[in-house]
């Protein structure tokens, strides 16, 4: 390479280069090189699941031959991962036996109803899997939070939900409740990154711009939610989910873990993460330490 000129002007291979072409040049080699390391990364991460999706079909195979039903609940506060998480979930299983239900704001109709009805129309029939995006437990969140249910609508969900679920388990449902805890620095950075991405943002609704001011009294409802309504028959997981990969792969593995399906992998590692995976009960105790220690929860 030789100097040719006082403005930076470059001679490589026989063709004239400034100074900022060369720039240019690098910053979009660090960016490819960046990029294609993210991709590779990203690659590898769904490899990583990917034994524990071939599971899954195996879970879905052991239902179908013995009449089995089952319901997964995805809990959790907005941007919380459930979505990213159900999707890894059924991406490979048979389309058949399996549904995934995402129900909107209740109907005047429905309003009407026993409250349970709009969601037991949906219940799996036998050899079926269904996997509830937000379920009943709404009432105990979303519409309690922001005054979309009653006082007393809150008090008579909250006493009844467990002979609810117990009933469903006891004539042979199989129910999985995960609740996906997520940071408030961590959910903003979502936010944040849903507003300015096209692709995203019709994920943004009115409720999602308030979370963030209301994140107290959503940590308050999760507390009382989860010490009330966690149960023998149909206990709550709690996924920790600022890290979306670790929380898709331990939830994986809690949903196999919860049927003891035939045709296992033994040579899989079904061991929980300690720090991504939390009982309910467990949870129950950190955020009275929480509350003990610092006079609030800190989640």
């Amino acid at each position: 390479m030789q100097n040719i000129e006082k403005e930076n002007i470059f001679e490589i291979d026989g063709n004239q280069v400034s100074i900022d072409e060369l720039i240019s040049v690098f910053k979009k080699t660090k960016l490819n090189k960046k990029t294609n390391s993210k991709a590779k990364q990203k690659i590898q991460k769904e490899k990583e699941l990917k034994p524990y999706q071939a599971e899954l079909i195996k879970l879905q195979n052991h239902l179908e031959k013995t009449d089995k039903k089952m319901i997964i609940l995805f809990e959790g506060r907005d941007a919380a991962g459930k979505g990213g998480t159900i999707r890894r979930v059924a991406r490979y299983m048979n389309e058949k036996h399996y549904r995934v239900v995402a129900l909107g704001k209740p109907t005047q109709e429905q309003k009407t109803q026993w409250f349970y009805q709009k969601y037991i129309q949906h219940f799996p029939r036998g050899g079926e899997m269904v996997l509830f995006d937000r379920s009943w437990y709404n009432r105990a969140m979303v519409e309690y939070v922001f005054d979309f249910c009653t006082k007393k609508e809150y008090d008579d969900f909250m006493k009844g939900v467990k002979g609810f679920e117990k009933d469903l388990t006891r004539q042979g449902t199989i129910i999985v409740k995960l609740y996906f805890s997520v940071t408030k620095e961590e959910q903003a950075k979502r936010f944040k990154r849903r507003k300015s991405d096209p692709l995203r943002q019709w994920k943004l609704s009115e409720i999602d711009m308030q979370a963030q001011e209301r994140w107290d009294d959503f940590t308050n409802t999760k507390y009382d939610m989860i010490n009330q309504t966690h149960s023998h028959n149909a206990p709550w997981t709690v996924v920790r989910s600022d890290d979306k990969h670790k929380a898709r792969l331990e939830a994986l593995k809690t949903i196999l873990n919860s049927v003891n399906y035939e045709g296992r992998d033994k040579n899989l590692d079904y061991n929980l993460d300690s720090k991504i995976i939390i009982s309910g009960a467990r949870e129950v105790e950190n955020m009275d330490a929480q509350r003990i220690k610092s006079g609030k929860f800190i989640d």
